[in-house]
């Protein structure tokens, strides 16, 4: 038989706790059967010691950042300073070096039990905004990056258009961006609509902002991209929901409303900022909210009202965004602790809840509602957490002890659609994650 037994598994239901003794058959990287209570594992199944959940999605990952990690400490500033650097990043690239780079971050993904990505990739075109022979050679380096690390990707290809958004209106790209932005939305949309995608490989949309996309662009939008997924980074920074309501006269989340953009295929990214107007017309509409708490403290951008979204009706999601850790359990014990900070109470999240933000809500984020659960027809990803470590052992709950108190590190092993990709803790794919990483950001930043 082809399968997997698990010592412990979370099946995926956040109202339920993990199962002991629990066998989870595969064929062809699709799950076909869970049995609970198998007290052994039978013949020809893989034992996996631990706790086993489905695998995690990264909802918003912008692999290039991930060379900033370290580098932006060494005095005080803001969003705006750290973007300075970005862009210092962002002007150093081709094709053959984000594809060094992304495979090194993707690999570091899968270490961290990560089985889908989401990049939010607006770096299109050459320095100085000339386009590539290939339209898309910068979108298909990171496709090929995830596969040859092992994990599937949705490419949220990115609509970019203007350098920033003040008081007075819209203002020019700076020479940077320049390699970010397409001439208008049709431009844009020739290029989305001739991505190439292999099996592992989706594709989704993105409007980077209401800051880099007017109003005009914002019009018909919807219609673009169908039923395809959609994401925005909304509200990250209260100088973004100041220059909206002072150009615009209303919120972004407003501004997205009335050209039709709500909905439950539309993922809001960070959504920290928002008003009890904004949080109630995005849970009304089944808008889901994509998380990244470790950027988000990275960068000082505040706490936003997680609690608050998700019983407006806002599924969550989790993402690693500028890569400051990649960690998924630490993103999900995040969204209860920095709750905890912001109003001096415990107990806005269960454990369950935090791990479906980061298994189902991710993978439903980026178009694929069938995965981030253990059962018959889903993508058989599984990721198992040590419950021996250092930081686990002890533990009575196996959910309580992964969500608070498990690390990366403790991700022993990984499956993606019925592959191994991570076993005891290598990578099976790239034999050294570690000196890749060192190696490519060197090329990138010297």
């Amino acid at each position: 038989m082809s399968g997997y037994w698990c010592e412990y598994a979370w099946l995926g239901d956040p109202a339920r706790p993990a199962e002991p003794g629990v066998l989870v058959e595969e064929a062809n990287g699709i799950v076909t059967a869970v049995t609970s209570g198998v007290p052994a594992p039978p013949a020809g199944a893989r034992r996996l010691a631990g706790l086993t959940v489905p695998g995690f999605a990264n909802a918003h990952s912008h692999a290039f950042h991930r060379a900033l990690r370290g580098r932006t400490h060494d005095g005080g500033g803001t969003f705006w300073t750290w973007r300075d650097r970005m862009y210092q990043v962002a002007a150093r690239l081709d094709p053959d070096s984000y594809l060094r780079l992304a495979r090194a971050v993707y690999a570091e993904m899968a270490l961290s039990g990560v089985t889908a990505v989401g990049e939010f990739h607006y770096l299109h075109h050459d320095t100085g905004g000339t386009g590539y022979a290939n339209p898309n050679a910068m979108g298909e380096a990171l496709i090929e990056a995830a596969r040859q690390a092992g994990i599937r990707i949705c490419l949220l290809d990115t609509l970019y258009l203007t350098g920033g958004l003040t008081d007075h209106g819209y203002q020019p790209l700076s020479p940077v961006q320049q390699r970010f932005a397409d001439a208008d939305p049709d431009a844009w949309q020739r290029r989305y609509e001739r991505i190439q995608l292999p099996p592992h490989a989706t594709r989704g949309a993105a409007i980077h902002s209401v800051r880099a996309v007017p109003e005009t662009a914002l019009r018909g939008f919807a219609d673009r991209v169908g039923s395809a997924p959609l994401h925005v980074h909304l509200s990250e920074q209260r100088a973004e929901n100041a220059a909206c309501q002072a150009f615009h006269g209303r919120t972004p989340v407003r501004l997205l409303a009335d050209h039709g953009l709500l909905g439950p295929h539309l993922t809001a990214v960070h959504a920290t900022h928002p008003t009890d107007e904004d949080v109630a017309a995005l849970g009304a509409a089944g808008v889901g909210v994509c998380l990244c708490p470790s950027t988000e403290r990275e960068l000082a951008d505040g706490i936003g009202p997680a609690r608050a979204l998700v019983d407006a009706g806002s599924p969550l999601s989790l993402g690693s965004d500028s890569h400051a850790v990649i960690d998924p359990l630490a993103e999900a014990r995040a969204v209860e602790l920095d709750a905890r900070l912001a109003t001096e109470r415990r107990g806005h999240f269960t454990a369950g809840e935090l791990l479906a933000a980061a298994t189902g809500g991710g993978h439903a984020a980026l178009g694929r509602p069938d995965a981030g659960r253990l059962a018959p027809g889903a993508p058989a990803d599984l990721v198992t957490v040590a419950l021996d470590s250092v930081r686990t052992a002890g533990a009575d709950e196996p959910l309580a002890a992964a969500v608070f108190a498990a690390t990366a590190t403790d991700v022993r092993s990984v499956v993606v659609d019925g592959r191994p990709v991570v076993e005891d803790g290598r990578h099976l794919l790239v034999d050294d994650v570690a000196g890749e990483l060192a190696r490519t950001v060197r090329e990138v930043l010297r």
